[in-house]
């Protein structure tokens, strides 16, 4: 992961201003109370528009529908590739190699990522001391996650923490400012009701010099591939939902929550506007952001400054 931050710095990076960088002074808390007032009073639930105070409830709802076929549904919709996203995505920030971190794995639902942190930090470097919290604002995913763990050597250890909690919001008595190395989040950002309250809470916990790592769904680069995409999408996802799940409507919002997602360039500036310094605003090496299976996903990164 310390090879991610040298390289991030090597390589022209984009970062707020300077006078941002400062710390809570005055002036930037009236900034960010400001903005916050000035949010617009409503946002959108797959393709429908809600109030903001009603999105949360719905994707509450849809979660606590969905949670226990979360797992199978992945593996059906995607036909088991989110697994070959979620390796790469942990082996791209390589924990362990620098010794423990602390981790926080927000919007962690069943275990995936948390698992494959302490895996990796663990088959690859000997690793028994780095520590993952997971967090989710649905106790009905976040169950799902602790019946797993159970199941592994991890559990009752150290290593593995559970906490119900808004990634908006993390109390700072649970979450205290500059304590963790790492925060990653997975398939989750785009279900939050304000994208930059959730960065603002990233940029709040993580240590200077901390890695923000975030898999999210994208669209496709090719008009083609994305046509046969969306039809793949629209028209098979909320069958297997109803099949797998007896649950089309979940899936539907889904499916319809991936095309309200900001843009990759879009994405990677919402990132550097919370604080982090980022790659350049392309993909691949040296950008803020690496396409995975022709941009069906993406892996971006932010190092706190």
């Amino acid at each position: 992961m310390n090879g991610l931050k040298c390289a991030l710095r090597s390589r022209g990076l984009s970062r707020r201003p300077a006078s941002l960088l400062a710390g809570p002074s005055c002036q930037s808390l009236h900034t960010t109370q400001s903005r916050r007032q000035e949010e617009p009073a409503t946002t959108h639930f797959g393709f429908k528009t809600v109030g903001t105070t009603e999105k949360e409830p719905m994707v509450q709802s849809v979660f606590s529908n969905v949670a226990s076929k979360y797992d199978i549904m992945n593996d059906a919709m995607s036909l088991y590739t989110h697994r070959l996203w979620k390796d790469d995505f942990v082996s791209s920030l390589d924990p362990g190699r620098k010794g423990p971190l602390n981790c926080l794995d927000v919007a962690g639902g069943t275990g995936d990522i948390a698992l494959r942190i302490l895996d990796h930090a663990r088959e690859k470097y000997a690793d028994r001391e780095t520590k993952v919290t997971m967090v989710d604002l649905n106790p009905e995913m976040l169950q799902e996650g602790r019946t797993r763990f159970k199941k592994t050597m991890y559990h009752n250890t150290p290593q593995i923490d559970f906490h119900v909690a808004n990634a908006q919001a993390l109390p700072e008595d649970i979450f205290p400012s500059n304590s963790a190395d790492l925060y990653t989040i997975a398939f989750g950002i785009r279900n939050c009701t304000s994208i930059p309250e959730v960065l603002e809470s990233a940029y709040r916990v993580l240590k200077p010099g901390g890695v923000f790592a975030c898999l999210e769904f994208s669209m496709p680069t090719n008009a083609i591939f994305r046509r046969v995409y969306d039809e793949y999408s629209f028209s098979i996802i909320p069958l297997l939902g109803t099949i797998l799940a007896s649950d089309r409507e979940s899936y539907q919002y889904l499916v319809e929550s991936i095309r309200k997602f900001p843009s990759q360039p879009d994405f990677a500036q919402m990132i550097r506007d919370a604080g982090f310094m980022t790659g350049e605003d392309k993909d691949g090496d040296g950008g803020a952001w690496r396409g995975l299976f022709g941009g069906i996903a993406s892996i971006h990164t932010g190092v706190k400054v």
